[in-house]
């Protein structure tokens, strides 16, 4: 549950809670075209709040934009303001932000080019995505019966609501069989991605994660791995994988905004490697939230001060 805070900002006005409305023909409500982000604020080991990544989480919302050809009515600096602000005004020292950007009311049907674009920035408290558990032990997996989107079909690189029908399906499916998570294939059966997150896996000592060219969302996070992996020498593979490469990894993981670094211990019930999170998962897990949370500052250009 998303506990009620105070303040939501909504089309440059910060508004109350209960007050941030939109009405039921809401284009983009019947018809899915409206795109998001997920980005988190942290309190560091110097007891001020930052937002990790803020800069490319609002440079990936204007290329959603472009890709569902939407103009947002306010610029890249307004709206990265507007993420701290909503932080402020709700008195966050941590807490997870969503911008949207949608179509607003006016014609129905599939082509309305004249309805306006509206724009809401929201925030709450959300801890560890799939659980502080999950973090410390690992998840189960499921190859999922859905696949991701072929790259012709839809539009894999934007963070579109419509297209996260497939994913929340894929999460029903694997929490009523008792998974925690899904691990979605791509049409050609090659593995893509989590429900919301980006996967990775380590063969041998190789750090191994689906090709930017895959039908794979360009995680932030997902970057951010393969940034630290790079900078601790773990020899970085971006290629296709296989759903028997992954059942016969050493090591698998989860990355996203939400998610962080989030190991696999099991897919399909086969154990990954030992069962447990691994040292490479470990060592970047470690570096993650060290620059996240703690006294790494080999990256300001990540942080955005509160």
């Amino acid at each position: 549950m998303v506990e009620k805070l105070q303040k939501i900002w909504l089309d440059g006005q910060m508004l109350p809670w209960d007050e941030a409305d939109v009405h039921i023909l809401t284009h983009s409500l019947h018809y899915g075209v409206g795109v998001f982000e997920g980005i988190r604020a942290y309190k560091r080991a110097d007891g001020k709040t930052y937002v990790f990544r803020l800069k490319e989480h609002i440079d990936r919302l204007f290329d959603g934009c472009k890709l569902t050809m939407m103009k947002c009515e306010f610029n890249r600096e307004q709206l990265m303001a507007a993420c701290t602000e909503v932080l402020r005004a709700n008195k966050l020292d941590e807490g997870y932000i969503r911008p949207l950007v949608f179509v607003g009311d006016g014609a129905m049907g599939v082509y309305a080019p004249n309805n306006p674009i509206r724009t809401a920035i929201m925030a709450w408290k959300w801890g560890a995505y799939l659980g502080d558990e999950a973090l410390k032990a690992g998840i189960r997996a499921k190859i999922s019966s859905y696949a991701r989107h072929h790259i012709n079909v839809s539009l894999a690189k934007g963070k579109i609501t419509g297209q996260y029908t497939n994913g929340v399906l894929a999460k029903r499916e694997a929490k009523l069989a008792g998974y925690d998570e899904a691990v979605m294939l791509d049409t050609q059966g090659y593995v893509s991605e989590g429900t919301g997150e980006n996967i990775f896996m380590v063969k041998n000592g190789v750090l191994m994660t689906p090709d930017f060219a895959s039908s794979i969302l360009g995680g932030i996070t997902r970057d951010t791995v393969l940034t630290l992996a790079r900078e601790e020498g773990i020899p970085v593979s971006e290629c296709r994988i296989t759903r028997d490469m992954l059942w016969l990894a050493d090591e698998a993981f989860f990355t996203g905004t939400a998610a962080e670094v989030t190991p696999i211990r099991e897919v399909d019930n086969r154990a990954i490697g030992e069962g447990k999170p691994g040292p490479i998962t470990e060592r970047l897990q470690r570096r993650f939230f060290d620059v996240v949370r703690g006294t790494d500052s080999s990256h300001p250009e990540w942080l955005t001060r509160v």
